[in-house]
């Protein structure tokens, strides 16, 4: 597994693709948080860094399908998949090299984006007059949130073996799991008592209520199953992609 993550690291870093996602993401969120009215915090008037992390999940919504697209599919395109079945690596040890190597490039996007803490701190009125505990906790959802959404998107990787698709399905599954759930338990016909279970579905619901600094092991339950969930659901499509090989050959 410790090859395959230096591997994936390496070739994130050797080509200019993902510097420019993450410069696209950095600047994104420093777009948002200080320049755009609508969600601008100078504009706001609060030393809080609530509308970061009301915008942040959207901006890693495209960031994280942009760094886990590559992660099977430019193996299946080049035939390497084959060259790597031949290692004496597990489907798991594969699977999880990829996934905590795309993750790690995610935390470490995500790094740069503390110094906020540090700005909102100095432009309080009062000197360090900020909710820690929110803001520790929302950083903590924002993590779970990462690790989900680049399970997912290593998932819809190991589908295809073009790129672009891809990253669309990725776009549009961790749209769905984030926000589907959610709009649809707003949904009239299911305003009878449904609705909140729909809702408790949808990762907004759990990662909301982890940004309110209270960390609940069921919100951690929540992101740990979903995680594993389509890890397993990888491992199940490379089976099927080898058995599909093993019946042409």
């Amino acid at each position: 597994m410790r090859s395959i993550f230096l591997k994936e690291i390496n070739s994130f870093f050797s080509s200019i693709v993902g510097y420019v996602a993450i410069l696209i993401f950095l600047v994104a969120c420093g777009l948002f948080l200080w320049i755009i009215p609508d969600t601008s915090i100078l504009d706001y008037g609060y030393a809080t860094l609530d509308r970061y992390f009301s915008t942040a999940p959207w901006l890693l919504m495209l960031l994280i399908p942009a760094v886990t697209m590559r992660s099977f599919a430019d193996e299946f395109r080049g035939g390497t998949i084959e060259w790597l079945s031949t290692k004496p690596l597990r489907d798991t040890d594969i699977i999880l090299g990829k996934y905590f190597a795309a993750l790690a490039l995610v935390v470490f996007a995500l790094l740069p984006t503390l110094i906020y803490v540090l700005t909102i701190s100095s432009l309080s009125a009062v000197a360090g007059n900020i909710d820690t505990g929110g803001i520790i906790g929302s950083y903590i959802g924002l993590f779970f949130l990462a690790a989900s959404f680049t399970a997912v998107g290593v998932f819809c990787s190991s589908t295809t073996s073009n790129q672009v698709v891809a990253f669309l399905v990725a776009l549009f599954a961790c749209y769905i799991l984030y926000s589907g759930f959610e709009a649809l338990s707003k949904i009239p016909a299911f305003t009878a008592g449904i609705d909140y279970y729909l809702s408790m579905v949808g990762m907004s619901f759990h990662y909301e209520s982890i940004s309110r600094g209270v960390v609940d092991t069921r919100d951690v339950i929540y992101f740990t199953s979903l995680i594993v969930l389509f890890v397993s659901f990888t491992r199940l499509s490379l089976n099927r992609r080898t058995w599909d090989t093993a019946k042409q050959d």
